[in-house]
């Protein structure tokens, strides 16, 4: 018969341990890496949300080489583009047994393809899946999302790492959790909150969309237990700290933002002085009336340096364009075959090009761009997408300082201010994932790392 403690545990969803001890671990992982390593593989089916530079890859490989040797069978790591080839070179590094699949050839061990390759695959044949930059599952209506998680169904063992699981949408860390077996995004939504149209009641704290419009909040006794719950699956990590190491080797170079405004030679039509571009018609216009002044400010900033730069644009008419005013960049698009985008990226990689110009959603995750530190961005209501994009340089690894251009144009007011209060909700959503995730592994008692135990003063 179950006693009360056990119920209480039970519907508390703080699902218990799915994995086994780890059976060796690469010499060269630091300590905070060692220990998120054993934690998911004792998990058997949990998220890394590590900041960007911390080392994602190598722990990824040394979770999959440990579930391969435990399971004798094959694990698949699922990739973005060009970031694949990244995920072999690093497995090299490690001493670690690797080999890039595209077209669903299996071989012992790791296999590692990307994400649009995963239709070649059948998942009868490996013990365990990662999915490297899992952010891409925030979707959760998207095609990609339910493939993955279909993929990942049947599967025992799990993982996904990513720097920004939702960064600024609690909710969307239902997706996650939905692909690790766990609680689903619907059955999430009844557990821990209300949907505003149900309710008057605006006194409560709110989780907000990504757009801003407050739709569900926190039910009166439920944001605690919210984010123990997510803590009994996930571990987020800003930075070694976090879970009680040293930060001496992980300090970032300053970050340099500087912001251009540019002007229209005349106001958009209808107006006599420059308005805020409301509503997508507006802002599409907005950014095609802009269009030339706004790569021509890049391209003046870029060929000054004569440094290796990163150009992020969003439409095929400013990539186009830039290409066009930079001599010496070399542009990927969504046109370019998976092959011609990784020998780009290559190129880039190795500086035989100096300038990269490339939108957000085709290269803004995963990539190491250490040996630049120059980047230029046009507005754009998405911060996942600016976060990740200035990351590419600005990581953990990078030994100058980086300059981040913003390239803004009079009508664009609006998207700063929502960028800013995106931000804001980020670092509120991973400061409540620290704060409880430290609690439940007792670093305040100086149970893991080397902190100290702190005795108050009143003892």
């Amino acid at each position: 018969m179950m006693d009360y403690a056990a119920f209480i545990q039970r519907k508390s969803q703080l699902d218990g341990n799915h994995g086994f001890e780890p059976n060796g671990l690469p010499s060269a992982l630091f300590d905070y890496q060692r220990e998120l390593v054993t934690w998911a593989l004792r998990k058997g089916r949990a998220a890394l949300f590590a900041d960007t530079g911390l080392g994602k890859t190598p722990m990824q490989l040394a979770w999959a080489e440990n579930v391969v040797r435990h399971t004798n069978g094959r694990v698949l790591i699922l990739t973005p583009i060009a970031v694949g080839a990244q995920t072999a070179r690093e497995a090299k590094k490690f001493g670690i047994q690797a080999k890039r699949s595209p077209n669903g050839k299996l071989h012992d061990g790791i296999v590692i393809t990307n994400y649009e390759r995963l239709h070649y695959f059948n998942p009868a044949d490996f013990a365990g899946v990662v999915a490297d930059e899992s952010s891409i599952l925030k979707c959760f209506d998207g095609k990609t999302k339910s493939a993955v998680t279909e993929f990942m169904r049947t599967l025992r063992y799990r993982l996904l790492c990513t720097a920004t699981a939702a960064p600024n949408d609690y909710i969307e860390l239902g997706t996650s959790s939905e692909a690790l077996g766990y609680l689903g995004h619907m059955d999430m939504l009844g557990r821990f909150f209300v949907n505003a149209r149900n309710t008057s009641d605006t006194g409560r704290k709110w989780a907000a969309h990504g757009d801003g419009n407050p739709q569900w909040r926190f039910k009166g006794h439920a944001e605690q237990p919210f984010w123990q719950w997510v803590c009994s699956w996930a571990r987020a990590v800003r930075k070694p700290s976090d879970l009680g190491f040293d930060d001496a080797r992980f300090t970032l170079p300053p970050l340099i933002e500087r912001e251009h405004i540019v002007r229209s030679k005349k106001p958009r039509e209808g107006c006599l002085f420059e308005m805020p571009a409301r509503g997508l018609a507006e802002q599409r216009a907005e950014r095609k009336r802009t269009l030339k002044e706004r790569c021509e400010k890049v391209a003046a900033l870029v060929n000054k340096t004569k440094q290796p730069a990163v150009c992020w644009c969003n439409t095929n008419e400013e990539g186009d364009l830039l290409e066009r005013l930079i001599p010496d960049a070399v542009q990927v698009s969504g046109k370019d075959s998976d092959e011609a985008k990784e020998e780009k990226f290559a190129a880039f990689s190795d500086e035989e090009a100096r300038v990269m110009v490339i939108k957000p959603k085709i290269g803004a995750w995963g990539l190491n761009w250490q040996h630049c530190n120059h980047v230029t961005v046009f507005a754009d209501y998405s911060f996942e997408q600016l976060y990740q994009s200035v990351r590419r340089c600005w990581r953990y690894g990078q030994k100058r300082p980086v300059t981040v251009e913003h390239i803004v144009s009079d009508g664009q007011s609006d998207v700063l201010a929502s960028r800013q209060r995106k931000a804001a909700q980020a670092d509120a959503m991973f400061s409540e994932l620290v704060r409880y995730m430290r609690e439940g592994m007792g670093i305040e008692r100086g149970r893991y790392g080397n902190q100290p135990e702190v005795i108050p003063s009143w003892l």
